[in-house]
């Protein structure tokens, strides 16, 4: 059985394949679920010799099954959001603390140690639930942020805007991380020129504004906030590692993460760097349910690893992916 210290200590891409085909076989074996998906594209586990030949499970399974590696008992269950009448997405988790290491590992990756920034969260639509993954991470954020400034705002904009100014004026390191209308509500009631903040959108309308392309939305919150660019978190209920974008629209994933990108007619072939095609994501730190997700979003990958999110498939069910009768 692997251990969280091999994942979290990958340092090369053979590497990374190498622990990927590991726990590509101890979650068809252990995984009932995506061994029926595996058996069902007639991909047999010893056949599997590289990181292309490894089947990603849609992730509309997340809906109907319970999609789980371990005997172990859950002590997390994550859900999505989702309108009234829509079946939401659960991520049952056995073992949380692969979480908290993906999640802290990787802030510490991309931004330093956490104790440099206080930490502001606008996230109205994720306090309002229970089960939200991105609310976990954040509280712990703010938690280790060790500073009495950090916090959660919910509507209480006034408050936020005086904070923000107030810490921002003073020299301080911020950090405010948002859904994405609230972000753009708050520009509405006072126009920033913040110079030691970091303004992290988590994505989403969620039914609240008309969506917005990225060069768009980016646009109006840089000039809102008076900062020269915007920072994105890329992540979702059904994994535990997030990607993040450093201000350019180009996602990069921690050494445990990895994405390819699918052919839109054909599942399970891959399509060149630089062209469209469905976002998979393999997250080792996912080993106790699956690590090798095909997500409905559509993007393109840079040489260099980095990609784009371009958008989402419509409501239909992926292409080439629709067996859900498992």
């Amino acid at each position: 059985m692997l251990n969280s210290k091999e994942i979290f200590t990958i340092s090369s891409q053979k590497q990374f394949e190498k622990i990927a085909l590991k726990v590509f076989r101890h979650q068809y074996e252990n995984n009932l679920v995506y061994q029926e998906f595996c058996d069902y594209l007639k991909v047999e586990k010893h056949s599997v010799k590289s990181l292309s030949q490894i089947p990603f499970l849609p992730i509309q399974f997340f809906k109907s099954h319970a999609v789980v590696s371990s005997q172990e008992a859950i002590q997390e269950t994550f859900t999505s959001s989702g309108t009234t009448g829509i079946i939401t997405s659960k991520h049952l988790v056995t073992d949380v603390s692969f979480y908290e290491q993906s999640y802290r590992l990787a802030f510490s990756t991309f931004y330093g140690n956490i104790e440099d920034y206080v930490v502001l969260a606008l996230l109205p639509s994720y306090l309002e639930r229970t089960g939200s993954s991105l609310i976990y991470m954040v509280k712990d954020l703010i938690e280790l942020s060790n500073n009495e400034h950090s916090g959660f705002y919910l509507n209480n904009y006034d408050e936020l805007i005086s904070k923000l100014i107030e810490l921002d004026e003073s020299g301080q390191n911020v950090l405010l991380i948002g859904v994405t209308y609230a972000l753009l509500d708050l520009i509405e009631q006072q126009n920033f020129q913040l110079k030691n903040t970091i303004i992290m959108e988590t994505g989403g309308m969620k039914g609240k504004r008309k969506e917005m392309i990225r060069e768009e939305l980016h646009e109006v919150l840089c000039s809102g906030f008076g900062v020269s660019s915007i920072h994105s978190e890329y992540g979702m209920t059904e994994l535990l590692s997030q990607a993040y974008s450093l201000g350019n629209g180009l996602f990069e994933c921690p050494a445990w993460m990895h994405v390819l990108i699918r052919d839109t007619e054909d599942a399970l072939t891959y399509v060149v760097d630089g062209k469209t095609g469905g976002v998979n994501v393999v997250d080792l730190a996912n080993i106790n349910s699956c690590s090798f997700i095909a997500t409905q979003d559509l993007g393109k990958k840079q040489p260099n690893n980095s990609f784009e999110i371009l958008g989402r498939f419509d409501h239909s069910d992926i292409r080439g992916c629709n067996l859900m009768v498992i």
